[in-house]
């Protein structure tokens, strides 16, 4: 009997825990993916505040502005695309610094007509060269928004609205709801808006504080997986040490069989090749994208090779090549992950910045175009690369050329994660050893050296040692082991 019952007390348990489990699992997939998670950025994303400036006889007039706080991911042209849902009946009056790409029905509305009625617009900036009067600060650079390590100073972006049908109080407006942001395509996922303490603004002279009559923001956080299953990079390895060149695996970036779009690959041979990158369209047509057919098929390759080894420091050759036809890379960077980060000595023609996503740990690079020499990569052809080297002084205690211990672990161009060969294929250290550590300054003086001690052995024989007269043929020769010299 009392078997029975503890078996029964068994099955009841163990069916509890499956409940739960079922229920956690649940949970799990209906987590919105506003958590996306970056291990290199854990705390980037793109954070809205929508500020209410002053109130209008029917609602209101705000200040919208982007802060792009991820540390190496920007949003390039044709730049950002930002839509909501209003809470009621809402219209826009009027927009400085960006506008809606639809009016929407505005026939109920007699003699002012308001610029949008719709219930979800969709709003864009304005771009470069618009009127001094339909701008503000912060605005009209085409949705372009840099990184805030790359360029803190055009890492925002503004515009002002004027709200009608809406609260004219705090207690009245009701904030717009199901905002979304492509960067410039899907990516960012938007959290709700949340109300929080008024923005303050101190005026030029610093004498004078104002503040916001309500304010708002929203989060928006990014994630490769929601903007594109295939990636758009990969990275290739090669050393000193080892004549075999690790190139990007296979389809990395998609196969030309399961590309649908015809052009999608080109062959550099093709004949007339400018033509057929650049064919006669209508004034506004956008191209599809066309990349170089490659093994990897990927628009970008970034080559790591290990180039030199000293005896105190250890140097790296970084080279990026661009295999888009139609696509330049302005305000690239690249982002690396290596244990010896933390011993930079130099960096030549590349800006650098460490990143320390955590406390303690100083593993990661940041590295971008010097302005005006190498910040913009051209598309695919004889000028589409840039290239720098890293000096790395050695940490005796860690450094190894085994096990693949030079190669970068991680590596991102423009904020994606870039495919990486399989560790089993990395080049290795030949079994009977590679090169010998050699100082900058033994590799140019022991030439020098080697050739001073033989002039000092041939003047040692020529004259300290005695000669001996020849009996046969009368002639004096050197004693016959001197030769060994």
């Amino acid at each position: 009997m009392d078997s029975s019952v503890s078996r029964s007390t068994s099955v009841v348990s163990n069916l509890s825990f499956l409940a739960v489990l079922i229920v956690f699992l649940i949970s799990s997939s209906s987590l919105t993916s506003t958590e996306a998670y970056d291990a290199l950025d854990p705390e980037g994303n793109i954070t809205m505040k929508w500020d209410v400036m002053s109130w209008t006889p029917d609602g209101y007039v705000a200040v919208v502005t982007m802060f792009n706080f991820q540390k190496y991911r920007h949003i390039p042209s044709p730049g950002w695309t930002l839509g909501w849902k209003w809470a009621k009946k809402e219209v826009i009056w009027s927009m400085v610094g960006a506008q809606t790409t639809e009016q929407g029905d505005c026939s109920k509305y007699k003699g002012n007509i308001p610029h949008c009625c719709k219930k979800d617009p969709t709003v864009v900036d304005l771009l470069p060269g618009t009127p001094y009067n339909q701008q503000i600060a912060n605005c009209c650079k085409g949705g372009v928004l840099n990184s805030w390590v790359q360029d803190p100073g055009n890492a925002a972006s503004s515009f002002q609205i004027s709200v009608g049908a809406a609260g004219t109080t705090n207690k009245t407006v009701r904030v717009p709801r199901n905002f979304t942001l492509m960067g410039p395509g899907p990516g960012y996922t938007c959290g709700p808006a949340k109300v929080v303490r008024p923005t303050k603004f101190v005026t030029t002279d610093t004498r004078r504080t104002t503040q916001a009559m309500m304010t708002w923001n929203i989060t928006c956080t990014y994630s490769q997986f929601l903007a594109q299953r295939t990636p758009t990079c990969c990275v290739s390895l090669s050393s000193f040490y080892n004549e075999t060149i690790v190139g990007c695996p296979t389809c990395a970036c998609g196969c030309q069989n399961n590309r649908t779009e015809s052009g999608a690959c080109l062959d550099p041979d093709t004949p007339h090749l400018a033509s057929v990158v650049s064919p006669p369209t209508k004034k506004g047509t956008i191209l599809p994208p066309l990349v170089q057919c490659t093994r990897h098929l990927c628009p970008i390759r970034v080559h790591w090779h290990v180039k030199q080894n000293y005896k105190e420091y250890w140097r790296v050759k970084i080279t990026i090549t661009n295999f888009n036809y139609r696509l330049n890379y302005s305000q690239w960077n690249m982002v690396a992950q290596h244990p010896n980060f933390d011993n930079i000595t130099q960096i030549f023609s590349f800006n650098y910045k460490s990143l320390t996503p955590y406390a303690g740990l100083n593993d990661t690079a940041m590295l971008w175009g010097v302005k005006f020499y190498n910040d913009f990569l051209s598309e695919a052809g004889p000028l589409g690369n840039v290239q720098s080297e890293i000096l790395f002084r050695k940490d005796q205690a860690t450094f190894s050329f085994e096990k693949g211990w030079a190669f970068p672990r991680r590596i991102y161009f423009n904020g994606d994660n870039c495919v990486m060969p399989p560790p089993d294929t990395y080049p290795f250290l030949p079994s009977g050893g590679f090169r010998p550590e050699v100082s900058v300054f033994a590799s140019v003086l022991l030439p020098v050296l080697l050739v001073s001690l033989l002039l000092l052995r041939v003047s040692f024989i020529l004259t300290v040692l005695p000669l001996t007269n020849d009996s046969v043929s009368g002639s004096v020769r050197v004693r016959p082991w001197l030769g060994l010299f």
